[in-house]
């Protein structure tokens, strides 16, 4: 018990528990009455409710998209900063940013299922460190509007984050930053056979 008495232990549940809140599942239900997890790639992410939305109403699917990935940001830097408000260490807030991320992959609300990490890992390293994600939103920025595959685009933005902490922060202890990419990278798996395949779908 005395780890849910503990600070650190506190906020570390409610890091996994933020990052849970699916986002793209709640607004696709409640704006559109879209099951996502039924439709499209069955992904609750941004990409995949513009997807499946954009064939019901266009307009609606692109605002409901946007709030989706707003949502999927925001929980992991509200985590962050209500740490940080805290005045917890370094290491702690390192902790809260994983967890952010496993919320948002394996969330507690939907039997341990969930999105790709990439919105809410993004979010969480924007925070952490700044330098590196802007080129991880530089490179995929870059490539969705060149290769215009989701995946891929992610896939980049998110490894070019990782290469560019060690240019940017030599210092820091750079396995949590590994452990963000790696789950992203992983959710990714069915996406990435896709893409040796080259069955996988571009944005329209």
């Amino acid at each position: 018990m005395s780890f849910l008495t503990n600070i650190n232990g506190q906020i570390y549940i409610l890091a996994y528990l933020l990052g849970s809140i699916p986002f793209g599942l709640i607004f696709a239900k409640v704006f559109a009455g879209v099951d996502v997890r039924k439709e499209g790639s069955g992904n609750i992410g941004a990409t995949n409710v513009l997807r499946v939305l954009k064939t019901k109403d266009p307009k609606l699917a692109k605002k409901i998209s946007i709030l989706t990935l707003v949502g999927d940001v925001l929980k992991g830097i509200v985590a962050l900063l209500v740490a940080k408000y805290m005045g917890v260490s370094e290491a702690t807030l390192w902790g809260v940013a994983v967890l952010a991320v496993i919320g948002h992959c394996f969330s507690i609300f939907l039997m341990f299922e969930g999105g790709k990490g990439v919105a809410t890992g993004l979010g969480v390293l924007a925070i952490l460190i700044p330098k590196a994600a802007v080129v991880g939103l530089l490179v995929w920025f870059a490539s969705a509007k060149t290769i215009k595959i989701s995946s891929l685009s992610s896939l980049l933005g998110v490894v070019s984050v990782f290469l560019a902490s060690f240019v940017f922060y030599p210092n820091i202890a750079h396995s949590p930053v590994a452990i963000i990419v790696f789950l992203i990278i992983y959710k990714h798996g069915p996406n990435i056979v896709k893409l040796l395949r080259g069955e996988e779908k571009r944005i329209v």
